[in-house]
Parts: C-alpha cells; structure tokens; sequence
C-alpha cells in the first residue's frame, strides 16, 4: 500500500507549503511527475527531500559497499577459518591472502564476489531509511523486476556480445589478453572450484553492482536536482564515474574509460527502459564472458587486475555498448516496457512509499 500526502495536489488547485521540511518544495514543479509518473530516476522525488538525504545517501551508500561489506565478510571468514582449526599463529596471514588480489585462487574471488554482493541490502537500506521509499521500486517502474523483459535483455545481450566477438576477431589491435593460440588451460580442481564460484555467485555479483550503481546512485543523482533534464545527465555521468574509479587505481586509463563508458550505457538503459533488467543482462554475460575466457584461457589474477588494454579493445566495447543500447530500447518500445511509474501510485509524502 502507497501512502499519499492528503495535502498535494490541494482541492482548490492552489500551491501549499507541505507540512514537512522533506516534502516537495514546490508543488507546482512536481505536478507533472504526479500525473504523468516518475521516470526511474526521479522516484526519490516521491520521497524525503533536500540536499542532505541525498548527498549523505551517496556518501552512506558507498561506505556501506566498500567498508562495511568487507568488514561483514571478513569477520564472517575469519570465524570460518577459527572453527576449521586454523591456528591463530596463521590467522593474519590466511586473512590478508584472502584480501589480496595479487594471487587470485577461488577463495579469494568468492570473497570478493560476497563482499559485492552485500550491495544489495545496502541499496535496499538506504531506499528504505533515507529517503523513505521501499526498496522494491529499485527494481524498475513496475515496481518489480519484471521478468518478461528481463529474458529478452538476455537475449539482446547475447546477440550484442555475439557481434562484439566478430568485430574482435575481424578487426586489427586485438590485446594479447585476446590471444588464445595457447591453446585450452588444463581441467584441474582449481578450475573446478573457480568454475563454482563463477557460475553461483558472479551473476549476484554483477546484480549487487547494479543495484547500487545503477540502482540507488541513479535514483539518488537523478533526484539531488529540481531540473529534470539537468538530473538526467547527473543520473547518467554520477554512478558512471563511481563505477569506474571502484574498479581501482591501477587501471590504465583506457580501462578506466572502457569501464565509464559501460557505466554511461547501463545508465542510458535504466532510465530509457524504466528499470534494472537490461543493465543486469548485459553486465551478468559480460562478467561471464570476462571471466570463463579467463579461467579457460587466460589468467584469473591477470584479469581481475586488468591495468592495460588497447584501444581498439576500447573501441570495440563503444561499438558493443552502442549497439546494446539501440538494440534494447527497440525492444523495449515493440514490447511496451514502461519508462514512468503508473501516475497517481507515487506522490510526494513525508512517509514511506
């Protein structure tokens, strides 16, 4: 059940001051969104208002992600490790291995993978107690992962990473990460393991990174301005430049470009198609992609410490990315994927909604 401020729109027509210093400031702005619905983006418009809910969500958001996961998950390792017998003389170090990317084994990456994907609950907690609106309208418009277009993301991306595979293989400057003449890495329980912690828990971790980059950072960006269009590009260009400086300091610069430009394509995607389904096809099978190439014929520790690339690996991504785009709001348009919230579900309250 949505609760609904019985104060906007007044009966008489006329502008009033909402009783709460959160409401909307100015009714007459927010009209549109009310009768027309919030875009993605803009539903934290419905909720609690002004700079600091926005601004210390942001900042919330992240130390929740980066800090508080690892910590969660390191306490939780380091009980693990105590009541498998490890001995306290070897604790620190079984810790600081488990930390460290410098040698990728699957322990190392399942770690990672469940820090990433405490995301979830954090984005759900700063929808809930910051800006008092319910988690479940992080998902899309709906609000609900609406699963129809979910599976045709899947294929879309599918198609996308299809063509991206050909350009790669047709086109000159491929990177040596590319270079398979090596031939297939040997089967071995290391290979098993790194296989089980992919298949189960990548995909969670690409969904955790779009909850909270795509997710709460778009809605937080994209309601921080009273001006739509101008939040739109915040929305967009915000959570794009996070997503990419996370990905760490040692990544070369066009890394670092490659990964804004996916972050600017998933944020095209959220607010063009209402929701997360898309950006969460296309980053799971890319990860995936990333990572079974990798495991099968390349290296672990070399990947998920990526600090080069060429830049024609760069162009290929734009072209990927550029496709995927276009392909999914086709797609989006022919199956009638709505953009807004249903008008009147939302309206600007001092409560939750």
């Amino acid at each position: 059940m949505v609760d609904q401020n019985p104060y906007y729109p007044p009966p008489t027509g006329e502008p009033v001051t909402p009783a709460q210093p959160w409401g909307p400031p100015e009714p007459a702005a927010t009209a549109p969104e009310v009768t027309q619905g919030y875009e993605y983006h803009r539903i934290y418009r419905a909720g609690r208002q002004g700079w600091g809910w926005y601004v210390g969500g942001i900042l919330t958001s992240l130390l929740l992600f980066f800090v508080v996961g690892a910590v969660v998950v390191l306490a939780g390792a380091i009980v693990l490790l105590l009541a498998t017998g490890t001995p306290l003389g070897e604790l620190g170090d079984r810790v600081a291995a488990l930390a460290s990317t410098d040698d990728v084994t699957p322990s190392v990456l399942l770690f990672l993978n469940a820090v990433l994907i405490l995301g979830i609950p954090s984005a759900w907690f700063c929808a809930r107690v910051l800006h008092g609106v319910r988690p479940r309208w992080l998902a899309s418009v709906a609000p609900r992962i609406r699963w129809r277009w979910l599976l045709a993301s899947f294929g879309v991306s599918l198609l996308t990473l299809f063509i991206a595979l050909v350009l790669g293989a047709l086109l000159p400057g491929a990177s040596e990460s590319e270079d398979v003449s090596g031939g297939i890495n040997a089967f071995t329980d290391v290979t098993r393991d790194f296989l089980l912690v992919i298949v189960l828990m990548t995909p969670l971790q690409a969904v955790a990174e779009e909850y909270v980059f795509r997710g709460y950072l778009t809605q937080a960006f994209g309601g921080l301005l009273r001006n739509a269009q101008v939040a739109r590009f915040l929305a967009v260009l915000g959570p794009a430049l996070l997503f990419a400086v996370a990905h760490g300091a040692g990544q070369g610069f066009a890394v670092f470009t490659d990964r804004f430009a996916f972050g600017v394509a998933a944020g095209i995607l959220v607010i063009a198609t209402g929701g997360l389904e898309a950006a969460i096809a296309y980053h799971v099978l890319n990860n995936l992609l990333a990572f079974g190439f990798a495991l099968f014929f390349g290296d672990m520790t070399e990947a998920l410490n990526a600090s080069g690339g060429g830049w024609w690996d760069v162009a290929i991504s734009l072209v990927k990315s550029a496709i995927f785009v276009a392909l999914s709001i086709y797609v989006a348009r022919r199956m009638g994927i709505r953009t807004r919230t249903t008008p009147g579900v939302l309206e600007p309250t001092g409560g939750r909604v």
